[in-house]
């Protein structure tokens, strides 16, 4: 089993487009630290996100906090969820860590871990045939989801590609 570790921008996303499901199906288990599921909680979360979370499906392993030396891990500049889910991925020794923020990426990167966020996900679910990408990204443009449109133009692309190849 890889062990994954999730900060709440994924998270967030693939509830509000109805694709939470994917997780488990790529992945069996995702790893969150308590601060994560606060974010997910809080009361300026979207209601379906926090409905969700308050029910987490137990594929969600919700851990305590994990002391961290900021200043070594160059993370002072991240929110607690991102600063507490590169803690939890170090303390796990994760095998892949889930976020958006391109910030938070470029540190994970930096520090070593494997980094995908909600567009990856979303990818590599339709290249194991579980989603339809076109109708999932339309979804994404619905929310508030920050995103360069090359990247999921570039996405669409190599997948329609790929269908036209068989």
């Amino acid at each position: 089993m890889r062990l994954v570790v999730a900060d709440a921008g994924p998270l967030n996303y693939l509830v509000l487009i109805d694709a939470i499901d994917l997780l488990p199906q790529l992945f069996e288990k995702i790893f969150v630290p308590v601060e994560v599921r606060n974010e997910l909680n809080a009361n300026d979360a979207p209601a379906i996100v926090r409905a969700w979370i308050v029910n987490s499906p137990p594929w969600l392993d919700v851990k305590e906090t994990v002391e961290t030396d900021d200043d070594r891990l160059g993370v002072r500049n991240l929110d607690i969820g991102e600063r507490s889910a590169l803690a939890l991925a170090h303390a796990l020794k994760a095998d892949l860590i889930l976020m958006d923020d391109r910030a938070a990426v470029a540190v994970a990167r930096r520090q070593g871990f494997a980094v995908t966020g909600t567009l990856g996900v979303l990818d590599l679910a339709a290249r194991r045939g579980l989603i339809d990408l076109a109708m999932a990204f339309a979804r994404l443009k619905t929310t508030n989801f920050r995103y360069r449109p090359e990247i999921m133009d570039e996405l669409l692309q190599a997948h329609n590609k790929k269908r036209n190849d068989r």
